[in-house]
């Protein structure tokens, strides 16, 4: 659990136990604990934590003063319509809030485009969980009785909640069982520093976020000055059919670059011993994927 977000999961479930008073008291000074403790540790005041008191504060004082029943039922959905619009910004925007609390929280957690993403896609999910119980909460409110709105509202939400998490939880132990063996690559950046690593086939999505991965290539060369080429194989997910360098391939995660050189052309020409020409390197992109490709030569 997040501790800037502490205090509101505690005002919701005291509230529903004990009333909107004891709630209120009960988050607040949960809200000061957190504040005391990361003044004394850290020496700074947890803006976070301060943001999420003070709302607990506007919503308690509103609740206390109207003391009306349709309020009381649409508390739930007026806390989780903030919620969804905090993780819809976290989603579809540049400003990730709940990664950048992750991180405010989890001093040194590094993460790379591969993890951003796969969290994005959650917490997308999880807007759509949100707004749907929101509006399901809201109809309850108006047009069902109390106690289907008691468990729309808490029961209904947790089940969800939980049925969504345990198929992550599945999700992703299937994924670690292995049915094939998949490569693993390095993430770099434009100047071949590597910000982190993927399997194979998260290279060749496409899109806007294509994750930027070394490759090697080597041209053969004859004495009479004639590059030697290969024609790629029609099942190929990239560039099928097409003519292509006599060696060409992906560096693996832990690999130089001249051990991937050498691993490739024994795979695919069968040569071992050869001095390579280091001629430049590039940035190549498709529809698909994103190379920076080293090219090297050689006369045969």
């Amino acid at each position: 659990m997040l501790p800037g977000l502490i205090p509101l999961f505690i005002f919701i479930i005291a509230d529903e136990l004990w009333g909107t008073a004891i709630g209120l008291i009960v988050a607040i000074g949960t809200g000061i604990a957190e504040s005391i403790y990361f003044w004394v540790t850290e020496k700074r005041l947890d803006t976070f934590i301060l943001f999420d008191t003070l709302l607990i504060v506007a919503m308690g004082i509103i609740s206390l003063t109207l003391d009306n029943a349709i309020f009381f039922k649409l508390k739930p959905s007026i806390i989780e319509s903030i919620l969804a619009v905090i993780l819809g910004i976290s989603v579809w925007s540049d400003k990730n809030y709940l990664l950048a609390m992750s991180r405010h929280y989890l001093k040194g957690i590094e993460t790379n485009e591969v993890q951003k993403e796969a969290m994005r896609k959650i917490l997308k999910y999880l807007f759509w969980i949100v707004v749907a119980h929101t509006a399901l909460v809201t109809y309850a409110a108006f047009m069902l009785s109390k106690e289907a709105w008691a468990f729309i509202s808490g029961g209904l939400f947790y089940i969800v909640f939980g049925l969504f998490l345990a198929g992550i939880l599945l999700k992703n132990r299937l994924k670690k069982k292995p049915v094939f063996h998949e490569d693993i690559l390095p993430i770099i950046d434009t100047k071949g520093v590597i910000k982190g690593h993927a399997h194979r086939s998260e290279f060749h999505k496409g899109g806007n976020n294509k994750l930027l991965h070394p490759v090697v290539h080597l041209h053969l060369v004859s004495p009479e000055k004639k590059i030697l080429l290969q024609k790629r194989a029609e099942n190929k997910l990239v560039q099928p059919g097409k003519w292509d360098t006599a060696v060409g391939g992906h560096v693996a995660y832990g690999e130089k670059i001249e051990t991937a050189l050498f691993r490739e052309a024994k795979e695919e020409i069968g040569i071992e011993e050869f001095t390579p020409k280091v001629l430049t390197n590039y940035l190549w992109e498709s529809d698909l994927e994103k190379e920076l490709v080293f090219v090297f030569s050689i006369v045969t």
